[in-house]
């Protein structure tokens, strides 16, 4: 099994993020001081369990990073570009048993942002839509024969505030929804063909520039 850590689409999907995020950053006439954003920030993962027939599915609770860039390209709107890991398990149960596959998760999503003004110094919050891929890979862990990479769209809506400390450096606390139908790993015995939600809160840091 290939175990390159994003697959072909999970990659061409970050890359038409990067891509959207570069055509409006340098298109665009920005009208706010140090518009570029790079964050970095530690998230839980938290999935709803899904029953799908007689098979439900659930997920271990887990923790990760989200890499992030984004340009304000105005003062109320902008783009964002992310991408996130964490490791968990994929828990399913059937008329076939129970099953569990251990998988690398990598989150690969895009989306406009809108920022709210306030008359509040420092504070800046924000609210996002988007979409993008998650990518299950299982690991050596817990394998199930027949198991392989998985790529499922997804839709991404969040929103969060961004706390200035100084001109350049700040702190983040963002919350986003994952909306994607529960992945099989190619097995169809696994296959609820149901949608599932995943709650990601987070906190980080950023730099302005």
């Amino acid at each position: 099994m290939n175990k390159s850590i994003v697959s072909r689409s999970g990659a061409s999907a970050l890359l038409a993020a990067v891509v959207v995020v570069f055509v409006f950053g340098t298109t665009a006439m920005a009208q706010v001081e140090n518009p570029s954003q790079v964050t970095i920030q530690g998230t839980a993962l938290i999935t709803k369990d899904t029953t799908g027939g007689t098979t439900s599915h659930s997920a271990t609770q887990s923790g990760g990073f989200l890499l992030g860039y984004s340009y304000q390209f105005s003062r109320w709107a902008g783009v964002e570009g992310n991408y996130g890991f964490t490791r968990n398990t994929q828990n399913y149960l059937g008329s076939f048993g129970g099953s569990s596959l251990q998988a690398n998760f990598h989150e690969i999503t895009g989306a406009f942002v809108a920022h709210i003004p306030v008359n509040v110094r420092r504070v800046r919050p924000y609210a996002l839509a988007g979409a993008g891929a998650l990518v299950f890979d299982p690991t050596d862990k817990f394998v199930v024969s027949g198991a392989a990479r998985q790529t499922k769209a997804t839709f991404l809506y969040g929103g969060g505030v961004n706390f200035d400390v100084t001109k350049n450096f700040g702190v983040r606390t963002e919350y986003r929804g994952l909306v994607y139908k529960v992945p099989d790993f190619t097995i169809d015995s696994l296959k609820l063909d149901k949608i599932t939600h995943l709650a990601q809160p987070s906190v980080g840091f950023y730099f302005r520039f």
